[in-house]
């Protein structure tokens, strides 16, 4: 957990380290300007290389979830979301090469991330004023570097990666295979990757009601294909990409109700006093069957006029659908049409401050059909300017952004229109205020605008077991945030700490009015809010092998009315110590999640567990091969998260062991 190569913490590799030099800076392609994490004014994580390899699994949330301040929404072995910071859903952009992904999982936490972890090179988490010109991320960015549309020419004729993974919790069996090659400007780029994984395992004391310990419904399977192909100059490059993605997976702890609100509160049963339920086969686990299209175009020109450094165009189209099966009939089919276009100008030094303008162009047609239909079908439309410079004076160096935004969302049953307008704007600074020393400091003012979900919604959504309930009166959220951060980066004890408090107006959640067994009805709520919270890691090194580690995090998230907000991640604190030997990578930690009793109407608490993690990485000298060994949860416990909609019917896996064998040719 937190150990990326960031702004917080050291380089995994501490046996190189030298105690007065500064770290190598990994650059961050998400900010557009190509910043060095570690001189960023709100903290930055970058997962790249071995470290990434080592914390890849199944899916986003479960890659990211060891990361300070971020945990996942844990649906099963299928879906799985980053929450950072506590917040979740549209507040966090998840980015492919700094583009929106446009498949479903901001509505919902049963639906996957349409992006494959083994085919991402790199990840970059943005938390303030960086994260600002992606518009609405007012939680944060994912930003996944993929190299499908290459930006370079081989070094040899052909060059690439292969990878095979087994995990033992699910017999997960992945693997993934790149290649790139190229003859003069035209580069050529082929990717492919698949998994199978059964139903998982969870930790020893917990029993599905048809017996056994393995999440009935929890199995997972699926493939990508992208063929990319790039013209590249001396002076820049224009490429696009194809990508045709399938997902098959099932949705645990999915309940059928006959219960429907009368206003404030659920009725269950017919008016006539006899029940009704649903006639599907009802031991059959529903199963999301997924495929998405995607185009990507994106280019760069470097230098084209006096006084612009660069020109960089992305866009992407993408056609998504997906069914959600009981037994053999189509119960619910989802459809998304998304196109988006962002354009950034890179300009020349004007009185010392570097940066860019730029504007973003995106349409979404979402529709559902079927019984489980909770959306009418929508059209948004956005509309974005923004801008972000950066200035250095002395020890001191400067980072702000502006954006403006603009949304028009229409649904086509009520014929109802909605139009909402924000701007946003961050300043922050770090000040290197003695060698190894550094002190950050952020505001940022950010604006998100209501989704067509949360506008609009009306009806069962029996994944997360609710009916829910959109308000199409909802305005924009308006976050006051400021982010606290103190480093030393240097020496034989090195640490870091964050401290952030977020001020909301108009936070909009899903507020649960009423419950009947379990089954909630939600109304979509805005209500002023909070968030606090801190995360902080100390290392000292013990020699030129060994080194331990002291990590923790904490976020509190309340009403300014009083009473706290659903599904707030619990505290973490951990213990880890990190090793290198030779040709050997490894470390074992220790981590303790606490219990999180602070919890809103019709939510119970969740216990605390504490988890043993090992790792270990070897690198075959002389050799393209890399070996990562991975086990998680060595003691077999039973965890709940508390993110999660479906706790209860899927907790954390349990023992799992992974071996990946990779080859760089």
């Amino acid at each position: 957990m937190g150990h990326a190569q960031d702004a917080t913490a050291t380089a995994p590799n501490p046996a190189n380290e030298v105690s007065e030099v500064a770290l190598p800076g990994v650059t961050v392609s998400a900010t557009g300007l190509g910043w060095a994490a570690q001189d960023m004014a709100a903290p930055v994580s970058v997962l790249e290389g071995q470290v990434w390899q080592q914390q890849r699994a199944a899916t986003l949330g479960e890659s990211l979830s060891g990361e300070l301040g971020i945990h996942a929404t844990h649906f099963g072995a299928g879906a799985s979301r980053p929450i950072i910071r506590g917040m979740d859903g549209p507040r966090i952009a998840v980015l492919a090469n700094g583009v929106e992904l446009h498949d479903a999982s901001t509505i919902s936490p049963d639906h996957a991330v349409t992006a494959d972890p083994l085919l991402v090179q790199q990840v970059e988490i943005l938390r303030g004023p960086s994260a600002l010109i992606h518009g609405g991320a007012v939680g944060g960015v994912v930003n996944l570097v993929d190299e499908k549309v290459p930006t370079q020419r081989p070094g040899q004729p052909v060059q690439g990666n292969t990878e095979v993974r087994w995990g033992s919790a699910a017999n997960e069996k992945s693997g993934a295979l790149g290649l790139t090659t190229g003859t003069g400007p035209l580069v050529l780029r082929v990717e492919a990757a698949g998994r199978h994984a059964s139903d998982y395992r969870v930790g020893r004391g917990w029993q599905a009601e048809e017996g056994g310990r393995k999440v009935p419904g929890s199995f997972s399977e699926g493939n990508t294909g992208t063929v990319g192909l790039s013209w590249v100059g001396s002076d820049g490059y224009l490429g696009a990409a194809y990508t045709r993605q399938r997902a098959e997976y099932g949705l645990p702890g999915h309940a059928h109700s006959d219960c429907h609100p009368h206003g404030d509160h659920l009725h269950c049963g017919s008016h006539g006093g006899h029940g009704h339920h649903h006639h599907h086969d009802e031991e059959a686990t529903p199963v999301v069957d997924m495929t998405s299209h995607r185009w990507d175009l994106r280019g760069e020109w470097r230098n084209p006029l006096p006084g612009v450094e660069a020109l960089r165009f992305k866009g992407s189209h993408t056609r998504y659908a997906h069914d959600e099966l009981e037994g053999a009939e189509v119960a619910t089919q989802f459809r998304n049409r998304a196109h988006d276009a962002r354009i950034e100008v890179q300009h020349a030094p004007i009185a010392g401050w570097r940066g860019m303008v730029g504007m973003q162009n995106g349409q979404r047609s979402f529709s559902a059909d079927g019984e489980e239909a909770y959306v009418e079908p929508t059209n948004t439309h956005k509309w974005g300017v923004f801008m972000l410079e950066e200035l250095q004076l002395g020890d001191w160096r400067w980072q702000a952004a502006l954006r403006h935004d603009r949304q028009q969302v229409k649904a086509f049953d009520s014929q109802t229109e909605r139009k909402h307008h924000a701007n946003s704007a961050s300043l922050g600074t770090v000040w290197r205020f003695q060698p190894g020393w550094q002190a950050s400091a952020s505001f940022s003012h950010a604006a998100r605008l209501p989704s067509a979900e949360e506008l609009f919604a009306n009806g069962p959504h029996m994944a997360t077991n609710s009916w829910e309930v959109g308000n199409s009166q909802l305005g924009k959220e308006t976050s006051n945030a400021w982010d606290l951060g103190l480093r030393k980066t240097t020496g034989a004890t090195t640490w870091s700490t964050n401290l952030y408090h977020h001020r909301i107006q108009g936070y909009i959640y899903a507020r649960t009015v009423d419950e009947e067994e379990g089954f909630q009805l939600q109304h979509y709520t805005q209500a002023n809010a909070r968030f606090t919270g801190l995360e902080a890691q100390v290392r000292q090194r013990i020699n030129r092998f060994v080194g331990v580690s002291v990590f923790g995090d904490v976020v509190r998230a309340k009403l300014a009315s009083g009473g706290d907000l659903p599904r707030i991640p619990a505290a973490r604190v951990g213990l880890r110590v990190d090793g290198t030997w030779q040709g050997w990578e490894g470390q074992a930690e220790w981590v303790q999640v606490l219990r999180q009793n602070r919890t809103a109407a019709y939510e119970d608490a969740t216990g605390g567990y504490g988890m043993l993690n090992l790792a270990a990485s070897y690198r075959f000298t002389g050799s393209p091969l890399s070996l990562t060994i991975k086990a998680n949860n060595l003691t077999d416990r039973l965890g709940y998260a508390h993110t999660s909609a479906i706790k209860h019917a899927a907790p954390l896996k349990g023992r799992n062991i992974t071996v990946g064998l990779r080859m760089d040719f």
